[in-house]
């Protein structure tokens, strides 16, 4: 009989003011999220047979050997290991990773984790990646590391489409009504077009409102094969779809400035696997690094063509009452971002499609798709989730 694998827990930590309430290591809020995250499973971590993790913290060090070293932490000797990192996206391809080995019997009780304390840490810069390989072409230049890099694929956008800056604002300002009816967003004031376009700028065209927070945070995610959840009294999301691929890794090597290549295959092949169409998706989590992001995955993704994306999100059709639910816990851009954000996008489609979102809830969510971004706009993660 076919063992199919579903998500049964989700779980974060709590922040105040972008840092993590009671501080902390990154071992040490990576196991308050895997805890919370099993709790709401139902499951116990000795149970926990398969680990799933990326980050960027202690490298040199311990975080050369991710899951080990968190393993250890955990108490647990898994089966299975994973600590693929292709960016943000990491953690939608570790639950297209986690299904597969779940349903092959590599493991029978999956854990996905994330966390991070730059904030506290004050170790995110601008410098951002190092000027080896093809790097060097670019830091050289002084381009600010990612921002500069979106913005050059924001002035593509602009040149090729006629995208205008306001457009982008839009993103922002609805992101933020989300965020408002979200208590556990680090940005929860009202927010306008025009203060949008007033703030600082910071790589042109894009302005301090365009970017993403820099936040510490922590979430996880718990998955198992369906007779196990049923076992447990869990409640299950179903995988319906997913795809994953990367295309580049500095800007000057992406295939099209103005097209994300990365989310059109990743898309298309978790689309082909759920056999739906997009008329059937209730809510979309997708990466909101940066506006423009936002923009170029939904082109990307299908939901509008080439070109569309700043009449698509204008008029705030993705804010909360419009017809396109989108980031409906304030994203990246206002609830957190810890560097690597793709683990949140997946916390927030179980909680909405378990009708577990509170104020912000999307009435009669069933299907939703979630899109991770890494890199530069270098990789992609799809997945498509279920409830039915």
């Amino acid at each position: 009989m076919k063992r199919e694998a579903v998500i049964v827990g989700v779980g974060d930590v709590p922040l105040k003011d972008g840092r993590v309430v009671g501080g902390g290591s990154v071992l040490q809020v990576q196991a308050r999220a895997a805890k919370a995250a099993l709790d709401d499973a139902r499951i116990p971590m000795r149970d926990v047979d398969g680990l799933l993790v990326a980050g960027l913290w202690g490298v040199p060090g311990p975080g050369q050997l991710a899951s080990v070293t968190l393993g250890e932490y955990l108490g647990i000797f898994p089966r299975f290991a994973d600590t693929t990192n292709i960016g943000g996206s990491a953690f939608e391809a570790h639950v297209a990773h986690a299904a597969m080995a779940i349903e092959a019997g590599y493991c029978d009780v999956a854990l996905i984790v994330y966390g991070s304390m730059q904030k506290s840490e004050r170790s995110r810069t601008l410098g951002g990646r190092p000027p080896v390989l093809t790097m060097q072409f670019e830091n050289v230049w002084g381009i600010p590391q990612p921002v500069g890099g979106y913005a050059l694929a924001a002035q593509r956008h602009m040149h090729e489409f006629g995208t205008r800056q306001e457009q982008l604002a839009e993103i922002a300002v609805a992101t933020r009504k989300w965020a408002a009816l979200n208590p556990a967003a680090t940005m929860r004031d009202p927010l306008t077009i025009d203060d949008v376009m007033a703030s600082t700028p910071i790589s042109d065209p894009l302005k301090l409102l365009d970017c993403c927070l820099v936040t510490d945070g922590a979430g996880a995610v718990v998955m198992t094969t369906a007779d196990n959840a049923r076992a447990h009294g869990s409640r299950m999301i179903h995988v319906r779809g997913y795809g994953e691929a990367h295309t580049h890794w500095s800007i000057g090597a992406m295939p099209d400035l103005a097209r994300l290549t990365a989310a059109e295959m990743s898309g298309r092949r978790a689309f082909e696997m759920a056999g739906i169409d997009h008329s059937a998706i209730d809510v979309v989590e997708c990466y909101d690094s940066f506006t423009i992001t936002v923009l170029m995955t939904l082109e990307a993704l299908g939901f509008c063509k080439p070109g569309e994306g700043g009449a698509f999100v204008s008029g705030q059709r993705t804010a909360p009452g419009g017809p396109f639910p989108l980031n409906t816990n304030g994203g990246g851009l206002s609830y957190c971002h810890p560097g690597m954000y793709g683990i949140f996008l997946l916390v927030e489609a179980v909680r909405q499609l378990r009708g577990d979102a509170g104020d912000r809830q999307v009435a009669g969510a069933r299907t939703a798709l979630v899109h991770g971004t890494g890199g530069t706009l270098s990789s992609g993660g799809t997945v498509i989730l279920a409830n039915h």
